[in-house]
Parts: C-alpha cells; sequence; structure tokens
C-alpha cells in the first residue's frame, strides 16, 4: 500500500518547484506620477455610504455592502458571526432557500454572504433584479432554525478536521497567545462554542450590528452613478438607522522576552513554525509603507531573505516568509516556515539571524531599489482593476486617510531608504520579545529549544498543558514481537500465504482533483500500479520478475537500485514478514500518539539504506501509520481503516500528507485469487 503515494507525488506539477528568474531590477528614477481615478460617491439619508466605480469593457455589475468593525467578543458562542453569515444566505421571509437559490440561478448571479458583508453579481441586464434579492435577504432574512442545523453539521466536521491540520493549530494558537482570549482577534471556536450557537443568537447579533450608517455600498462595473444611486434609494432607502455599541480593547503587549509554544503533535513528520508578536501599526500612517518594504525585503516572496536562507542556501523548507499587517486595533508582524523535526532548532536560529540582520546591518541601496520597483509595479498593475479603485475608496473613508494617500502612494514609496528600513526593523521586529509557536512532534523538536528562551506547552486551542511524558515500553518489547504481533492481527502469516493475487481498485482526491488507480499483485514477483486522470494513464510502475519499470505521461522513467528495492518490497503485498525476512534493521525507537492513540515506533532501515519509521497501535497491533523523509522531502502515509478479506485485513482508507499536499484514498472494490498471471500484468 505505501507505493501508491510514490507515483501520486511524482505526478505533482514540476512548477510547484519552478525557480524564480531574479534579474537585476533597473535603477529607479524619479516617482511616476499618475492618476488613482476617484470613484462618484453619495450618502444616504439612512447614514449607508455609497461608492460608484463604473467600468463598461464587461456588461457586468457587483455590489459589496461591508460594516465598519474590526472585531466583536463572541465570547463563549465563537463561530456564531460565521454561522450567521452563512444563515444569512439560507432563505427570507419571501423565500426559502431552494426557492432563493432558484432565482438567483435563473438569473445566472451569485450572491455570498458573510458575517459583516453581502456581495452580489449578475450581468447588467440582470443586476436590478439581482441586487433586489440581495437587499432582501439583507432587509428580511429568515434565518431558518433547521438551516442552522446543517450549518452546524458542517462547521463541526470542519473543526474536527481542523484538529487534524497543523497549519491551522499554529494559526489558532497563535491568535490566542498574542491577542488573548478576551480579544476578538484572540478568539478559537471549538466544537463546544459551535455548539452552542442559537438562532436567537444570530437574531441579536444581525439586529444590533447589521446598521446603514455603519455601512459601505460598493458598485463596480457596467453602471452609472444616477443608477446605482436609485437602486441604493430603491432598496436601501428606507432602512432605519440605528445606533451600534463599540468596544474597545486593551493593546495586546509584546511577551517581555521571547519563549517557545510548543504544541505537541506526535503525528508530525515536520514543524510548523510562527514567530509573532503584536505591534502599533494603523494603515495609512506614516510608517505603513516603510515598513512594508522592509518585510518585502526580509520575507515577502522568494526574494525575501527568510527564503534565500532557509530554503536556498540550507534546503530547510519549501518556502520562509514573513508578513507585516496594519489594524486599527493592533497590528501584527509575523514569520513562518514548516521543516522537517530535525531542522526545527536550526531554522529558528535562522530566522533569528535574519531578524537580528535586517535590525543591525543598513541594507544594500541596490536591494531596496528592486524591491521598490517591484512595489511600484504591483501598485501600478493594480490600478488597471475597478476594484482596487473601489477598495481605495473604501480604505479612505474607513481608516479617515488623506484623500490624496494613494495619489501620493508612488512619490512616499520612492522616499523610503535604508535608514528607514532599518528604523522599521528597529520598531517592529523584535527578537528579544517574540512568540515562537511550533506544532510538531516535541519528543523530536523540544531537545535544544530552550536556548531561545523558556518552552512552553500547549493544547491545539492555546490553552496551557504539561509538557508530554516519554512512555516507557513493556518489558520484552522487540521489533520482531510488535511485526508478528502486526502479522496476527491481519490475519496471521498462513492466511496472508493463502492469497495468491490480489487486485484493488479505487479513488484518490489530490488538490482538488479525482484520480483512479488500480494495483495487482502476484507476491512476491509480479506488481503493477496505474493511476489515471480523466481516463488518461498519467503514471506507471511495474515489477514482472526480474523487470522493473516506472513511467510518467508515457515517458519511461530510469530507476536505481532504492527504487527497484522499493518495488520489490510493493510486490511483497505484506510487509512485516517481508522486513522479518529481508535483511531489515530493525529498531524500537519508543511510543507515540498517532490520532490520540499509543502506536509502537519501529525504524525499519533497508539493505539499500532507505529509512522508514512505521506506526504500530498497542491496542490492535495493526499498522496505523508510516514516515519517511529523504532528500529533503518528508511524506507521512496514514492507515485510517481496515476491512477483511478473504481472512486477511487490508487497509482500504489512507492519507498521505508531504509538506502542504494531502491526498485521501478510498479503496472501493478488492478481488482475491482469480487466478491472475504474470502475463496479465500490463
Amino acid at each position: 500500500m505505501k507505493k501508491i503515494f510514490l507515483s501520486i507525488l511524482i505526478t505533482l506539477p514540476v512548477a510547484m518547484l519552478a525557480q524564480v528568474d531574479r534579474s537585476k531590477a533597473p535603477t529607479p528614477g524619479a516617482a511616476p506620477l499618475i492618476k488613482v481615478a476617484e470613484p462618484a460617491s453619495f450618502t444616504l439619508a439612512n447614514g449607508l455610504k455609497v461608492f460608484v466605480v463604473t467600468n463598461t469593457k464587461l456588461p457586468r455589475v457587483s455590489a459589496t455592502l461591508t460594516f465598519d468593525r474590526d472585531g466583536i467578543v463572541e465570547g463563549d458562542k465563537a463561530g456564531m458571526m460565521s454561522m450567521g453569515g452563512e444563515l444569512l444566505r439560507r432563505g427570507t421571509s419571501k423565500m426559502n432557500k431552494a426557492t432563493l437559490d432558484e432565482e438567483i440561478d435563473y438569473l445566472g448571479a451569485t450572491i455570498n454572504t458573510s458575517a459583516l458583508s453581502v456581495n452580489a453579481v449578475s450581468l447588467k441586464n440582470n443586476f436590478p433584479k439581482v441586487f433586489g434579492l440581495m437587499a432582501d435577504i439583507v432587509l428580511r432574512p429568515s434565518f431558518p432554525a433547521d438551516e442552522l442545523e446543517k450549518i452546524r453539521k458542517t462547521e463541526l466536521s470542519g473543526l474536527a478536521q481542523n484538529n487534524e491540520d497543523a497549519n491551522v493549530i499554529a494559526s489558532n494558537v497563535s491568535n490566542r497567545l498574542v491577542y488573548g482570549k478576551d480579544h476578538p482577534y484572540g478568539e478559537v471556536e471549538t466544537e463546544e462554542t459551535a455548539k452552542r450557537v442559537t438562532v436567537e443568537d444570530i437574531r441579536k447579533f444581525y439586529s444590533t450590528y447589521w446598521k446603514p450608517n455603519i455601512a459601505y455600498l460598493i458598485f463596480v462595473g457596467d453602471i452609472t452613478a444616477a443608477e446605482a444611486r436609485q437602486l441604493a434609494e430603491t432598496q436601501f432607502g428606507g432602512w432605519q438607522r440605528g445606533v451600534v455599541p463599540g468596544a474597545t480593547y486593551p493593546m495586546p503587549a509584546p511577551p517581555a522576552k521571547t519563549y517557545i509554544a510548543v504544541v505537541d503533535r506526535p503525528s508530525s513528520v515536520q514543524s510548523v513554525i510562527r514567530i509573532m508578536t503584536p505591534i502599533a501599526l494603523k494603515p495609512g500612517t506614516p510608517n505603513a509603507i516603510p515598513s512594508s518594504v522592509m518585510n518585502n525585503l526580509l520575507g515577502n516572496g522568494s526574494s525575501g531573505r527568510l527564503y534565500k536562507n532557509l530554503r536556498e542556501k540550507y534546503g530547510f523548507t519549501y518556502g520562509a516568509y514573513s508578513q507585516i499587517h496594519s489594524d486599527r486595533q493592533v497590528g501584527y508582524f509575523m514569520a513562518s516556515t514548516s521543516v522537517r523535526n530535525e531542522k526545527t532548532d536550526s531554522a529558528i536560529g535562522q530566522l533569528l539571524y535574519e531578524f537580528n540582520r535586517m535590525r543591525n546591518e543598513m541594507v544594500a541601496a541596490d536591494d531596496i531599489s528592486r524591491t521598490k520597483n517591484e512595489m511600484s509595479g504591483s501598485f501600478a498593475r493594480s490600478l488597471e482593476t475597478p476594484a482596487t479603485i473601489a477598495s481605495f475608496a473604501l480604505n479612505v473613508a474607513r481608516y479617515n486617510l488623506p484623500k490624496d494617500y494613494y495619489q501620493n502612494y508612488l512619490k512616499n514609496l520612492a522616499a523610503v531608504d535604508a535608514a528607514a528600513v532599518k528604523a522599521m526593523a528597529d520598531n517592529y521586529v523584535m527578537p528579544g520579545n517574540m512568540h515562537i509557536i511550533i506544532v510538531g512532534n516535541a519528543k523530536q523538536i523540544a531537545p535544544g529549544l530552550e536556548k531561545y528562551g523558556e518552552v512552553r506547552y500547549f493544547d491545539v486551542y492555546g490553552n496551557p498543558k504539561a509538557a508530554p511524558v516519554t512512555k516507557q515500553m513493556g518489558a520484552g518489547v522487540t521489533a520482531e514481537s510488535i511485526l508478528n504481533k502486526a502479522i496476527a492481527a491481519q490475519g496471521g502469516e498462513a492466511a496472508m500465504a493463502a492469497i495468491k493475487d490480489l487486485s484493488m481498485t479505487g479513488t484518490a482526491s489530490v488538490m482538488g482533483q479525482s484520480l483512479g488507480f488500480s494495483q495487482q499483485y502476484i507476491p512476491p514477483s509480479g506488481y503493477v500500479q496505474t493511476l489515471t486522470a480523466g481516463g488518461m494513464v498519467v503514471a506507471k510502475q511495474m515489477k514482472k520478475k526480474d523487470v522493473y519499470k516506472v513511467s510518467q505521461q508515457g515517458q519511461d522513467v530510469p530507476l536505481e537500485d532504492k527504487e527497484r528495492e522499493e518495488l520489490d518490497e510493493g510486490a511483497s503485498l505484506f510487509l512485516e514478514p517481508y522486513l522479518l525476512k529481508k535483511g531489515y534493521k530493525l529498531t524500537v525507537k519508543g511510543i507515540e500518539q498517532v490520532d490520540g492513540k499509543d502506536a509502537y515506533v519501529l525504524e525499519a532501515v533497508s539493505p539499500k539504506g532507505i529509512t522508514v519509521n512505521h506506526y504500530y497501535d498497542l491496542a490492535t497491533g495493526l499498522r496505523v501509520k508510516e514516515s519517511k523523509t529523504e532528500e529533503g522531502s518528508a511524506s507521512t502515509a496514514y492507515i485510517k481503516e481496515y476491512k477483511t478479506y478473504n481472512g486477511v485485513k487490508i487497509p482500504v482508507k489512507m492519507l498521505i500528507e508531504q509538506g502542504p499536499v494531502k491526498i485521501d484514498f478510498n479503496i472501493t472494490e478488492v478481488k482475491v485469487n482469480q487466478g491472475l498471471s504474470l502475463d496479465q500484468l500490463q
């Protein structure tokens, strides 16, 4: 089974790893004079502010209603706002969800809702009717209880998946630790909070915060200001303004000293690292542009110092990046990367090294010029999009920016020099006052981290917890005993030997695409696996006696001895007897948890030197996971389900992870002892 994911992974687009040409940017001259279009604007009597960006290139119009609120504390019902945003779209006092969906589809439109916004898009001819539907959703929502339960079911399923996603865990824990549980940015939705949300909670939120006097309505597309005014007055002129409660929250402070927050995830073969600190940086203030230049130099993309160091120089990761974010309440600086467990300590050291270098050294003038050129080009290109003009106008209104803020953007960008960049690093990049959040296998990553600060432990929601305890193995536990128990748990060696041939077919979902695969075994001398996409063969690997063959997109792939060895292992069908008989070096490494259950970790080193860790459930004896790191690439396979065929348990559901790529496998048919011959393996 473990060979399934190998072919899938080698068929992933090579373009994902393509190198970026960083030819030297031209030396900048004076900042070019630009004209930022100014949208038409007006305000209704109820306080609703309206912007209109006319663009007649396509006969299409969009309208977006958004509310001026940065964050609202949800308390023990975290998730209520997002669930309410979905429920808003599920029906009105005039139409249930099915009727509403049918009407929107008939008009060729889309209408999307969220906690604090609604967006509608359609062709110009249908837009008045579509805008009327949008207004009906905003002003007359029905909030059906049965639809809330459907949303809750989906929400709970998503939360369960999130608790298995290291990146989501890192985000949740970072927010909790950086902002605190009483700040709206620090709240974390859990299954418990989602279960508490009621229709009445959502109605109360809607009636409290959805008021026209704190809202903006933005039209973009083939529509005139006069047409927009008529639509806005007709549909929203009668919307009653109201008093909306405000709230202020304490400014989160950086930690007095940098510390390490570890979330133990024993199943991880790599660590997700986030280094983060809150900062006082408001939109449009004098530091906004120079701080962005500083961040671009440090870590905004493949030309940033973090990427060049951690990926190109040391090969620790596929990417390392930083962000600096301005906000009316509290901004943040953050650097992030994912690295193999054994490189966690070194990666953090290099991140901090680059932070200090940005603070202590003047950046070369050529580097600053290149970055400013890239930012200038990006800004100029953005002006070609009508939605950008609308967003600029919204920002000016929402953040009370000078009316010529974007008109002067390039001039202010051109004025940024090395001294300004260093000042921004001094202000916002604080190596001695940071939260370093790491989600990974604590047993493998924790040693050595204490040199960067105190090491603390947290659960997936950011709550403190005790450090994990290393569990002791019972007396007499050996590699042989673990493998023999696994053989017995699967049905026994005699039952395995009775399987003379086996065929499997199934499906796989990867990166939004569906793949098909088939496998045929005549152990130990015959094995073929075929992967298809859209009915076309995209990859195949095969062993027939002493003939080994791997092809991709119809082209043969040269094989090395290690790859032939892996095909031999795959052709064995049953791993455990093969490991015992073929001269593998076997070492019991300890006990770790897989999906919340204790498992023995068995390291197997093949005669050709391939190292794989296999995990066996203590209770059932079955193999539940394997992990492998080779040539800088880590992959993990989880066996989620077994089914019994001819007295032998066969894995039928698997999840493969390699970096950000996840592949779900589902075997739909298994045939045993059908009289398959080697000649039939093609």
